[in-house]
């Protein structure tokens, strides 16, 4: 690591950078028009909590019924306006809208499945070899049926061509192979799920939740998700630009001002040779800063200066967290004695173990080492519950049920859900959701503006006013 003085010039250069995106200490309860907002009140609740259990004692009877309270109006108006609770409780009412939903969750594969069971025996490439004739014909129009993803059709013409030719199949009582195969496409058990997908599929409440799935966005594999997905690239690409331009200016810095080497990387890939768990783990860097290493081989060595990645939104860098930590955990295994070669956008480049073992994930270790670069607005009132938080919370098995109630026109009391409320003080299975507050602060504070790092860059050197 560079000057391990804890005032270095990089570490009072990104002391001093404006945190913008930064949350206080606590959340507290909203006023204004945010007031009446329950996912905010919920963020409130569960975090006061939180802080109760982790001092010993237990929450205040308040923050139990304040919790209670916002969830049943979080369940009201979603109810009202969220169209992905909206199929989840529509779901839980319905047997045969769960079952479509089932089968929906097979159905890629189903027909990945399906279409290589009919290419085997049906694809042109295959027919073109064939002589003109019925079975030419039926097997082209076999072939047509599944590209159609018409699978009732597919069955039904499986089944005319097997009755047709079983009683002159030549082949012994083994049949041959197309008998065979068109026997095993009719007993596919994925060929029964798809062509039950498609009768559920006129069902007037699953053509409902199909609809209000469809509300949600663009359906994957379509233009418009394409489209949307193409749009988010260029976002990321843009963030990720700029991030490394930025960067490279605090290299030219620090240079000029103390003399030492510096450069900058992007994309930097661990390699394979690292020891320690790779899974889920971050393995590949934005932005990385990095110091010249002090020494007489002939390649030169490089010292991690600081990690960086780049995020168009502050919701980004939350989902991000929990993967970046197990990242540095990876790098952190390094052996000190060995100089790692790592893929980057601007070729290998060699970094000494001894840097990346010394990489830390407590609190003080990770601002001065990782920061999250973004150029979005700075939200006036930010979003204490995370989506995730959100989501666990309307879809526990009392949240379901009470969105039932309310749709069968009952008016059910809100102590229904205070076994959500139990859950979430002792079930291993919240415990991201109790820690949601401190998880949105850390990478909150990690977190810098564009124009506030370029500022901070713009003072290194500079005399003392």
């Amino acid at each position: 690591m560079p000057l391990p003085c804890a005032l270095s010039l990089l570490d009072q250069t990104l002391r001093g950078v404006a945190r913008r995106y930064r949350l206080q200490e606590a959340p507290e309860a909203a006023s204004g028009p945010e007031a009446s907002d329950p996912a905010t009140a919920l963020a409130v609740a569960i975090e006061h909590a939180r802080a109760s259990l982790g001092a010993g004692s237990a929450p205040a009877e308040d923050t139990r019924r304040g919790f209670i309270d916002a969830l049943s109006r979080l369940i009201h108006g979603a109810l009202r306006g969220d169209p992905a609770f909206q199929a989840m409780v529509l779901r839980h009412r319905s047997p045969q809208v769960r079952e479509y939903a089932s089968l929906s969750a097979h159905a890629s594969p189903d027909h990945r499945s399906v279409r290589t069971a009919v290419d085997a025996l049906a694809h042109p490439g295959k027919r073109r070899g064939m002589p003109a004739g019925p079975l030419r014909d039926a097997l082209a129009q076999l072939h047509a049926a599944a590209a159609a993803g018409d699978w009732s059709a597919l069955a039904h013409e499986a089944a005319r061509l097997l009755a047709t030719l079983a009683p002159r199949d030549d082949a012994g009582p083994n049949g041959s192979p197309l008998t065979n195969g068109l026997q095993r496409l009719l007993d596919d058990p994925a060929l029964a799920r798809l062509r039950q997908l498609d009768g559920l599929a006129s069902d007037p409440l699953v053509q409902r939740y199909q609809m209000l799935w469809a509300r949600q966005g663009p359906r994957p594999g379509t233009a418009e998700a394409a489209a949307q997905g193409l749009a988010s690239r260029r976002r990321g690409i843009a963030v990720e630009t700029l991030a490394e331009r930025t960067i490279a200016a605090l290299a030219d810095r620090l240079a000029a001002t103390t003399g030492d080497g510096f450069r900058v990387v992007t994309s930097m890939r661990v390699p394979a040779s690292m020891p320690g768990n790779a899974e889920r783990a971050k393995t590949e860097w934005d932005v990385v800063l990095l110091r010249q290493s002090q020494g007489e081989d002939a390649t030169p060595a490089w010292d991690v200066c600081l990690l960086v990645e780049a995020k168009a939104s502050t919701d980004a860098a939350s989902t991000d967290l929990p993967r970046l930590l197990r990242g540095l955990r990876l790098l952190a295994h390094a052996d000190a004695q060995t100089v790692y070669p790592f893929d980057s956008h601007q070729g290998p480049v060699h970094l000494r173990g001894a840097s990346l073992a010394a990489l830390a994930t407590d609190e003080p270790s990770l601002m001065r080492t990782v920061l999250y670069f973004s150029d979005a607005p700075a939200e006036s009132a930010p979003r204490l519950l995370g989506a995730a938080s959100r989501m666990q919370l309307l879809s526990a098995q009392p949240s379901l049920d009470y969105a039932s109630l309310l749709l069968d026109g009952e008016a059910p009391d809100p102590q229904r859900l205070e076994s959500v409320w139990h859950q979430l003080l002792a079930s291993p299975r919240w415990g991201a959701v109790r820690e949601q507050y401190p998880l949105l602060r850390q990478v909150r504070a990690l977190m810098v503006h564009a124009d506030d790092l370029q500022a901070a860059i713009e003072r290194i050197g500079a005399p003392a006013a």
